[in-house]
């Protein structure tokens, strides 16, 4: 049988006219999406560059860099900075794994009595490093960024899909835009792990208020891969999960699936290190003798809260202009959370706040980090997001806009050249 010219334009025409709906939906979706989040990305990217480019200018005209070790807020280049610190450490990680070990510092009768090592730092970040290195052709800076960039890019998307399901869009807008500027931000553009934890946590949230268990149970399980504070966000899934078992929403399996799924990677990195170092409590250990990092229930936090305000610099690892803008965002930490707790937001967020707070503010640690380590504490911006949705966008940016010029400094210059981040 053959097929002639007739029949072939006939077969040709038919699936077009089968195929022509299913383009045309699909353009009718993406063009959705683009206006739905082509906002969202346009406020992040603008302010969070104008930021960025505020940061480098002041690393420039300070120049204080050349003067500092590579490791240590120091470089060629300013942007070399973006490495320093935790970066140079999960460089070497995703360059040569890890090397789990306990071992003293001799003659320590300090804080100090272990020698730092890399297992202290978590996995997925570096090996989300190195497979972009290997995919991409870039060197292991390059990767680092990169990855950080489109991790808060996907934050800020998380940060906005939360505010909008509460306030609507405009609060969501303004949202990502707080995230931006928030001090800590930062890091947000550098080798560092916070955009990857805070994206995985605010879809994470965004899955259980929508009650996608196993998304929600698969993305928290992630964030326990990346920071160790995640534990906050198993207990906020575990609140959630137990509530609706309570109300019998979603059957059994499906919360039961998050909450045994959430913890898995935390507790496999931990267990894994422990088992290396001959300790299951190494990783804590570590923690506590190589960086001075543990729980002291406030006791350091309070020291601060009480010395910076009289002029004090006696406490532990005082870094006075980056202290200060620690106890700025702690006492705006205080004044946010009535405000979110007014809003009745769903538990999963509430649960998420009041722990991170209580993990950072609850441990001893360098005080200077700490707008650092609120970064996550997002569902704070909720409250702020609705005040400002009264303006126009254009007055939104305006604002946000300012506030992200000052950001070069102190988001940015205070931890990475006034402390240590």
């Amino acid at each position: 049988m053959t097929t002639t010219a007739t029949d072939t334009s006939s077969w040709n025409a038919r699936l077009h006219d089968q195929l022509a709906p299913q383009s045309l939906d699909r353009r009718r979706q993406l063009a959705r999406t683009a206006k739905r989040f082509g906002p969202v990305l346009a406020m992040y990217g603008t302010l969070k560059l104008i930021g960025f480019a505020s940061f480098m200018c002041l690393l420039h005209s300070a120049g204080k860099y050349r003067t500092k070790n590579p490791r240590f807020g120091g470089g060629e280049h300013p942007w070399d900075v973006l490495a320093s610190w935790d970066g140079w450490w999960y460089q070497q990680i995703a360059a040569h794994g890890y090397h789990p070990e306990l071992v003293p510092v001799r003659g320590a009768t300090g804080l100090i009595t272990l020698e730092g090592n890399s297992a202290a730092f978590f996995p997925l970040y570096p090996a989300l490093m190195r497979l972009t290195s290997e995919a991409t052709g870039l060197g292991l800076y390059g990767a680092g960024l990169l990855v950080s960039i489109i991790a808060s890019f996907a934050a800020a998307l998380g940060i906005y899909a939360i505010a909008d399901h509460l306030a609507g869009r405009r609060a969501g807008l303004a949202a990502a835009g707080l995230w931006a500027v928030w001090p800590g931000s930062g890091v947000e553009w550098a080798v560092y792990s916070d955009s990857l934890y805070v994206a995985l946590a605010a879809w994470t949230c965004h899955a259980v208020i929508n009650r996608r268990w196993l998304t929600a149970g698969l993305l928290a399980c992630a964030a326990g891969l990346n920071r160790p504070t995640a534990v906050a966000l198993f207990a906020a899934v575990a609140v959630a999960a137990i509530l609706t078992l309570r109300r019998r929403q979603d059957g059994v399996i499906r919360p039961m699936a998050a909450l045994a799924v959430a913890p898995i990677g935390l507790l496999a990195y931990l267990g894994w290190v422990g088992h290396r170092m001959g300790d299951y409590t190494g990783y804590f250990k570590l923690q506590s003798g190589a960086w001075a990092h543990e729980w002291d229930y406030g006791r350091q936090t309070l020291d601060v809260l009480t010395s910076v305000p009289v002029g004090q610099r006696d406490y532990l690892f005082a870094w006075p202009f980056a202290d200060l803008i620690g106890v700025g965002v702690v006492l705006l930490a205080f004044a946010l959370l009535p405000l979110l707790i007014r809003l009745r937001p769903p538990a999963v967020l509430l649960v998420y706040t009041v722990l991170t707070l209580a993990l950072i503010l609850g441990s001893q640690q360098i005080f200077s980090n700490v707008s650092r380590y609120l970064l996550p504490a997002f569902p704070l911006f909720i409250p702020l997001a609705v005040a400002l949705r009264r303006l126009s966008l254009a007055h939104q940016f305006m604002l946000l806009g300012v506030a992200a010029l000052a950001s070069g400094s102190y988001a940015g210059y205070a931890l990475f050249e006034l402390g240590v981040p």
